[in-house]
């Protein structure tokens, strides 16, 4: 009831502009953030610790997804030498994770810890390799007082599972549920297993092992959890559970939908059971507004959060996200029964930056913001608090101000320049996705071309266009003036320069998305692509200019958009029969379409385009 009464007075507080209800409103939040968060006897504070597995990875494009096994083990077994380099690692960044204050760590995957009588010699030798090496690493993790959780996909497959649960899967439970009976038997250190339901492996995974999403339904979901969790209680551990989805199949609107969140989490109680959730309805972006799913049950659950940020430079440059994450602690204060946060500092998206946290000096960026999300979640420490107290535990400079004013513009700099506030604001759904707010560069791709200048201007007025061409000038003197302040802290200054010459490419391009004439922009854009790969060797951004001219006129587009998109989350009777069944006896055709519409990194990352479809 209390924090009830003060959710009420701080809603009041924040529309007044005094200083005196804002101190009394950043009590009240302090307070029922402490409420909320000490009620637990174990709060998890997890990291991922897939960083020492890519310190010697040679592919010039790495999918930060998961481990790449396919490399690791590319000849039969993993070198010996590359095992002493994973475990040396391993405990430099155990070591450093827990100075920070995490607790525990996490690794991929079963699939490589669980051994079948069936599979051929090669394969068990192999599985044996991995589970030796990860004994090391649980008692390595162990000495720096950190539990390790393994994660999962449901499901893994290879033609020896296949053959085991069936083309149907009508075994896929009693499968799933031996594979982690027999891991916590074989590793009883073990904090427990992530499972995730809603993305299986990108189109580019080689290996042993391919995943495959196999819950199509909430009934199927709630089904596999009950299967699960005696399991789980019988050993004791963890069954975290991510709500993350793509879009597919019935289940896949369960990060945002409250129905289908309930049918599969309403009668499930079990003090074993966490259920995971990304901060917001789509992926790590910046202008999405809290999942209202943490206040929708009194299930424990976890927020995730990205320190490495995958969509705002790998890490290559500063792309600061205290500011963000204060926020939406502040806002989970009044969340039932959060058991934690766990944070990605290493894992997501398709790039060939080698920033690797708390590895080497090249993450400076990811560990800062690593830092400060542990300070702000575990310790309630404000954005300044937090800066502070890293500027004086991990620079030699002690100069605070020149940290503070670096990390803010950095900051302003990708709100202002790399996303576009006017249509990132927007709550646009499609199917059974919220759409993200950042479309004009993705990853590590710049796009453009006529169908992305004519779907912008489909949302931003002419008017706001010329307004945001001249942010976006304006945010380049930012990006110079972050550079000098670096040299003062004793940070990298390259990183700026790379920076800069990536920025001003976006914002070129932001002018030929708003400003008339845009023939001879492309060609100033064309002649700046030559000089960047000119002077940026990979790894770097691509810049993906795409002259083909797109068929339809704006206002006919307005019209198929108005059709397709809807601006609520709720379907409308149109989406439940167009886009939920039609789109699905049009496979062949949208196939077609995509080819044309959308670039080749679309069709061979991450699950695909036309998953999406589905």
């Amino acid at each position: 009831m209390r924090i009830r009464i003060a959710f009420v007075l701080r809603l009041g507080f924040e529309a007044m502009d005094c200083k005196f209800f804002q101190t009394v409103n950043r009590i009240l939040t302090d307070q029922c953030y402490y409420r909320s968060m000490n009620r637990l006897n174990h709060e998890l504070f997890l990291i991922d610790g897939i960083g020492p597995f890519f310190q010697e990875n040679r592919r010039t494009e790495i999918n930060w997804s998961k481990i790449d096994f396919a490399e690791l083990d590319a000849r039969g077994r993993i070198p010996d030498a590359r095992c002493r380099q994973i475990e040396n690692d391993f405990r430099t960044f155990t070591i450093k994770a827990a100075a920070m204050g995490y607790n525990a760590v996490t690794l991929d995957d079963l699939a490589h810890l669980t051994p079948l009588s069936l599979y051929s010699a090669e394969l068990k030798q192999k599985i044996e390799q991995y589970r030796e090496l990860y004994r090391t690493l649980f008692a390595i993790a162990g000495e720096s007082g950190m539990r390790v959780f393994i994660t999962t996909d449901l499901l893994f497959f290879n033609p020896v599972i296949e053959k085991l649960i069936g083309k149907k899967h009508q075994k896929t439970g009693d499968f799933i549920s031996a594979c982690c009976r027999g891991f916590f038997e074989d590793f009883p250190e073990a904090g427990g297993i992530i499972f995730r339901i809603g993305e299986s492996d990108g189109v580019d995974v080689e290996g042993d092992f391919r995943s495959r999403l196999i819950l199509k339904t909430p009934a199927q979901a709630r089904r596999m959890l009950k299967t699960l969790l005696p399991v789980f209680e019988q050993h004791d551990k963890l069954l975290i559970f991510r709500t993350w989805t793509v879009g597919i199949s019935g289940l896949g609107d369960l990060i945002w939908n409250h129905e289908t969140f309930n049918r599969v989490f309403s009668d499930i109680h079990s003090p074993n059971l966490i259920i995971s959730m990304k901060y917001g309805e789509s992926d790590f972006f910046r202008y999405l507004p809290l999942n209202p799913l943490f206040f929708e049950s009194d299930h424990r659950k976890l927020v995730e959060l990205q320190t490495r940020r995958e969509y705002e430079g790998f890490g290559r440059f500063p792309s600061f996200i205290g500011r963000d994450y204060e926020a939406i602690r502040k806002q989970l204060a009044f969340a039932r029964n959060m058991a934690g946060i766990s944070v990605w500092c290493q894992t997501g998206g398709w790039s060939g930056f080698r920033n690797l946290t708390l590895l080497d000096k090249s993450g400076i960026w990811n560990e800062i913001n690593t830092y400060v999300t542990l300070r702000i979640f575990r310790d309630n420490l404000r954005t300044d608090e937090a800066t502070r107290a890293f500027c004086k535990e991990h620079l030699a400079s002690a100069n605070w101000p020149a940290l503070h004013e670096l990390l803010d513009l950095s900051d302003r700099v990708i709100k202002n320049l790399l996303y576009i506030d006017e249509f990132a604001t927007r709550r646009i759904f499609f199917r059974r996705l919220r759409m993200p707010p950042l479309i004009a560069v993705y990853w590590k791709h710049i796009l453009i071309s006529h169908f992305m200048r004519k779907i912008l201007r489909c949302y931003v007025s002419p008017s706001w266009g010329r307004e945001l061409v001249k942010t976006g000038y304006h945010a380049l003197r930012d990006i110079r003036r972050m550079k000098q302040l670096a040299g003062e802290l004793g940070l990298p200054q390259e990183d700026f320069d790379f920076q800069y010459d990536t920025f001003r490419i976006i914002a070129v391009a932001r002018a030929y998305y708003f400003l008339p004439h845009p023939e001879c922009t492309l060609r100033l854009l064309q002649k700046m692509k030559q000089n960047y790969e000119a002077k940026w060797p990979e790894p770097r951004y691509e810049v993906q200019i795409d002259l083909k001219p797109f068929p339809l006129k704006g206002a006919h587009l307005r019209k198929i958009i108005n059709i397709l998109m809807r601006r609520q989350s709720g379907y409308r009777k149109l989406d439940r029969i167009l886009a939920l069944t039609f789109y699905t006896a049009l496979q062949p055709l949208i196939r077609r379409v995509n080819r044309r519409v959308f670039p080749d990194f679309a069709q061979k990352q991450a699950m695909g385009i036309n998953t999406v479809f589905k």
